[in-house]
């Protein structure tokens, strides 16, 4: 598509929403929003080496507070940034200091790295709290990162999203640069690179899979901390935003000119795959951490337009990361669907996971589900037709906000995994816990008539242990994030089952393989979204670093050596992914029974000594799908369940206690009663299935 457009007067309002650099037939369009500033200047580099701009030239702000300016004979590659006048007291939220070089915010390129340099801040750091410290007078123009002025032009062929329903979506959360930079299909110079997650072994692990949708950690441009860069350490997981228009360099191929193009030919290449790509968006907080970070960017555009403070010298932390973007400001939120906009329209993405999203639901006092931003993606003519996921909480004020989103959208149910974790590790009286759980969590979403898929189940997920750290750890060993073990979750809901850590005991070693088999199962057995964790499919571990976000090395890239035992798990994750496509789960009805087969009611009375909370059998039925039945077993003896029905009708798919089975325990021989090894479960299909016909060919 040709971006390029005839020069407007006030381009800005003559394309709504187009902010930033815009490319002309005669130059480059420039415009900044800044309420409070009393003069902005552009400021263009002819090299990244520059240590100075070559020139400067003055903005025009209108009735919107909006500074522009149309730049003739200028092309794309130009680099560029903003110095911005006004008032520097803090007491009433101003911090503008235009010695420091500012990048744009609507920028869709990074054009030079951040250098880290004292420069860069605008008070001597930790000198933020004393109200008389003046502003530092140091230019930051040779250590600041820049912005570059892009042609967003791509074929993208008929590419078109592969619409994957809510009730068939299974999600395989991963990292760009985790999932490919050790794979030895891949070829090196792509390994770790958008063209990496786009190459032909990538594609064909994940069809084969059979995941539906890839929900990427983040790829918009980020900035290490500053004590990470101390360290020696990076931010791996990308949860520290720096641009949001602009796909990470970091995970372009060195030899890319354009990072954009090649993310764009990724998407492009796994939608011809019939595969979604979710992105993991960070809108609660930027780079710039709290007044003590260096001035980057909004910071000195106008502090108190663009983030929260009470009062106004003091920033609001709702992200626990120093700052917290202000999305309760008109401006502030049109800067964030704008880039929503950018990505589904000019990238093609399919939807978004919003980090933190109760801080974008924020009103002056608290969450609003009926808030200015949710209501703006609701009415947005493109961005309501996405998928949408919330992590449902931040660390502010009544920040735990789980199934008050949105009515289509899902939500990171982190009850779920918690239950799961609890009811398999032996923890008592977690039997209601799971039968909500796995039926759909209905007590938490079905009061507002939520769609089943809203309940967004997972077990793990890049914050935590991994599935294979999960039953080998009971402690964190977070000692190479340089914070002296002190970072990540101490409330994990792990077991070691004797040994911490790796084991030699064959038998040991056989019961973490088996209940990370019953992990996985219930997982791809349960109503809802499900959301396998990357990696956990073929046993990646973090040796117990539970907290990973800044180790970009081996504790997180994934090892695609696989032992016979990996390739049997991946077996098997792919054999319950078949399952479920096969069985309508969030259609279905589940009844509870005990292993006598007598009838359970999830809401009544749960008596901790009840036989049910170690035994539990399950009916799945659902129209134009065989019937399901699930026998629960978290106890360590074996139990002996009696089928419903006649004996014709049941026959064992799958025995978690198998290490290697999916239909190979009953040889096709009808069941009445069936005995259940402990800390297992398996499943029973009614009469003939698709899918145990597919599995004996």
């Amino acid at each position: 598509m040709d971006r390029t457009v005839p020069l407007l007067r006030n381009l800005h309002r003559a394309l709504p929403g187009l902010l930033g650099p815009i490319l002309t037939e005669s130059g480059i369009h420039f415009s900044l929003v800044s309420e409070h500033a009393t003069a902005v200047e552009l400021c263009l580099f002819d090299s990244a080496a520059c240590e100075k701009e070559s020139q400067r030239i003055p903005l025009t702000k209108d009735a919107d507070s909006i500074w522009s300016v149309h730049v003739p004979n200028r092309k794309a590659g130009c680099l560029y940034g903003y110095r911005v006048h006004g008032p520097y007291r803090p007491a009433e939220g101003h911090r503008f200091n235009p010695s420091k070089l500012l990048l744009d915010p609507y920028a869709k390129a990074l054009g030079r790295t951040l250098q880290w340099h004292e420069a860069l801040w605008s008070v001597p750091s930790g000198a933020a709290d004393q109200p008389d410290q003046p502003p530092d007078t140091q230019d930051s123009a040779p250590y600041a990162p820049l912005g570059k002025v892009v042609d967003s032009a791509f074929d993208w062929e008929d590419d078109r999203p592969p619409a994957i329903p809510w009730d068939e979506t299974v999600i395989y959360e991963t990292h760009v640069k985790g999932m490919t930079r050790q794979h030895p299909g891949i070829p090196e110079a792509l390994r770790g690179t958008y063209a990496g997650l786009a190459s032909e072994p990538v594609i064909e692990h994940l069809t084969q899979l059979g995941v539906t949708t890839v929900e990427l950690l983040p790829v918009h441009q980020v900035a290490d901390e500053y004590p990470l860069y101390k360290n020696g350490l990076s931010n791996y997981w990308g949860y520290n935003p720096l641009l949001f228009f602009a796909p990470d360099i970091r995970l372009s191929r060195r030899d890319a000119p354009d990072p954009a193009a090649e993310f764009r030919q990724m998407v492009k290449t796994l939608h011809r795959a019939g595969i979604e790509v979710i992105l993991d968006m960070v809108f609660n907080h930027t780079a710039e951490s709290d007044l003590n970070g260096p001035t980057l960017s909004f910071r000195g555009i106008d502090n108190a337009l663009y983030y929260r403070a009470d009062p106004p010298e003091r920033d609001t932390d709702f992200s626990g990361c120093g700052n917290t973007f202000n999305l309760h400001h008109l401006r502030v939120r049109q800067l964030v669907v704008d880039t929503l906009r950018y990505w589904v329209d000019e990238m093609h993405v399919d939807g978004f996971r919003l980090d933190l999203a109760v801080t974008l639901g924020r009103g002056p006092e608290s969450f609003e589900p009926e808030g200015h931003f949710l209501r703006d993606i609701q009415k947005d003519p493109v961005l309501s037709k996405v998928k949408w996921i919330a992590e449902p909480w931040d660390l502010g004020p009544k920040g735990y906000q789980l199934s008050h989103f949105p009515h289509s959208w899902a939500e990171w149910n982190d009850r779920y995994g918690q239950i799961v974790r609890q009811f398999w590790r032996g923890d008592a009286s977690q039997a209601a816990s799971l039968m909500q759980r796995v039926s759909g969590s209905r007590d938490l979403f079905g009061s507002n008539n939520r769609p089943v898929h809203s309940t967004l189940n997972y077990v793990t997920s890049h914050d935590g242990f991994t599935l294979e750290d999960l039953v080998t750890y009971e402690h964190k060993y977070n000692e190479a994030n340089g914070e002296n073990n002190e970072d990540g979750s101490n409330d994990n809901h792990s077991c070691n089952y004797g040994v911490e850590g790796p084991s030699d005991d064959p038998a040991l070693n056989a019961l973490r393989r088996q209940q990370k088999r019953n992990l996985m199962a219930t997982l791809l057995l349960s109503a809802g979204t499900p959301m396998i964790s990357g990696g956990d499919e073929i046993g990646r571990t973090q040796k117990g670093n539970n907290n990973a976000y800044c180790q970009d090395n081996p504790i997180s890239w994934y090892d695609w050596h696989l032992n016979e035992e990996q390739k049997h798990f991946l077996e098997f994750t792919r054999s319950l992914i078949q399952l479920r496509k096969t069985h309508s789960f969030n259609h279905a009805t589940f009844e509870w029974f005990d292993a006598a087969g007598a009838a359970i009611d999830p809401h009544g009375p749960q008596p901790a000594d009840a036989p049910f909370q170690e035994c539990l059998m399950t009916s799945v039925s659902a129209d134009q799908s065989p019937a399901l039945l699930i026998l629960w077993n978290r106890g360590e003896s074996d139990c002996d369940f009696t089928l419903p029905g006649e004996p014709s009708t049941w026959q064992v798919w799958m025995d978690t206690a198998h290490p290697h089975s999916v239909d190979q325990t009953s040889s096709g021989k009808p069941l009445k009663f069936h005995r259940v090894s402990g800390r297992s479960l398996t499943v029973c299909i009614a009469g003939t299935s698709p899918v145990l016909s597919e599995n004996r060919d």
